[in-house]
């Protein structure tokens, strides 16, 4: 599964922050994921039941892993382009908590190299959208 460009408000603004998304899906989940984003040559990738890397441009990639316990207060990435009625009412429910907005699957991997606590996404989403990064946090301990 494959998405070019997730991300299309962040590539239009021309801030980075978009992402190419690759996925190979096995009985409905995700076994390989490749989250690239080409402007800051940041790699993030896994195969599932391995770990999770993070890559930037010809260093060597790095084991990454998401955080044990949530930090306090909590650290929450999202979106710009998202932040709906019902992810505001959930983030009150949460007290404290710092705010990171960021773009494309990016979050995912906030949270899977341990910069974030909490990507909540209480909307509509499409696998093309999800799945690589989906395997990246699962395989980093998310």
């Amino acid at each position: 599964m494959i998405d070019p460009l997730d991300g299309t408000k962040e590539f239009v603004k021309r801030d980075g922050e978009f992402t190419v998304n690759i996925a190979l899906i096995h009985q409905h989940r995700p076994v390989l994921g490749v989250v690239y984003a080409p402007v800051t040559e940041l790699c993030y990738f896994s195969t599932a039941g391995s770990c999770a890397y993070k890559a930037v441009g010809q260093e060597s990639p790095v084991q990454i892993f998401a955080r044990a316990q949530a930090s306090h207060p909590p650290v929450v990435v999202g979106s710009r382009s998202h932040l709906t009625e019902e992810v505001k009412s959930y983030l009150l429910r949460l007290g404290d908590y710092k705010m990171k907005s960021v773009g494309s699957s990016l979050k995912f991997c906030f949270v899977a190299e341990g910069e974030s606590d909490l990507y909540p996404r209480l909307g509509p989403t499409s696998e093309w959208d999800t799945a690589a990064a989906q395997c990246v946090v699962e395989s980093a301990g998310g």
